[in-house]
């Protein structure tokens, strides 16, 4: 399962209040971040024993990505079932990064590790002023609020 949050900044975000964030709420991840010059690039994050996360950050500065959010943007156009398509499309363009989290599939019946990608999620998302999309579910505001549901 893939999620993938589409931020309008490119601030940098920091991996400890990531991990102090996912501790508050009772979810003790591991974590084993990678990075250059321009911030953490990739993580691995596991909850206890069980499955890896991993996590991949893109800057559009750094990674060529306006095709990916072109893609997205046309995909997001043909959803004019829902009112809030075009800003949707609109947010994506205007993305300064991407970044995605990869469950693998084959531990999809973990629903503690469900809840953290969600967290996740949110947490970035509210941290570079974005939103987020899972697959065949929709696209999500930082606090959580659906804005669009995948057919």
């Amino acid at each position: 399962m893939w999620y993938r949050i589409f931020g309008r900044n490119d601030s940098p975000l920091s991996p400890a209040a990531l991990l102090e964030h996912l501790h508050r709420l009772g979810l003790m991840v591991e974590a084993h971040f990678r990075g250059d010059d321009l911030g953490w690039t990739a993580a691995d994050l596991r909850l206890g024993p069980g499955t890896t996360v991993n996590v991949e950050r893109y800057l559009t500065q750094a990674d060529n990505l306006r095709n990916d959010f072109n893609n997205w943007a046309a995909i997001l156009e043909t959803c004019d079932y829902s009112p809030n398509n075009v800003a949707l499309m609109e947010r994506v363009i205007q993305s300064a990064q991407m970044i995605t989290l990869h469950k693998p599939i084959e531990r999809a019946e973990e629903i503690s590790v469900d809840r953290m990608c969600l967290e996740v999620c949110r947490f970035l998302a509210e941290k570079c002023d974005g939103i987020y999309q899972i697959d065949a579910d929709g696209w999500y505001d930082a606090d959580g609020e659906m804005l669009l549901k995948e057919y």
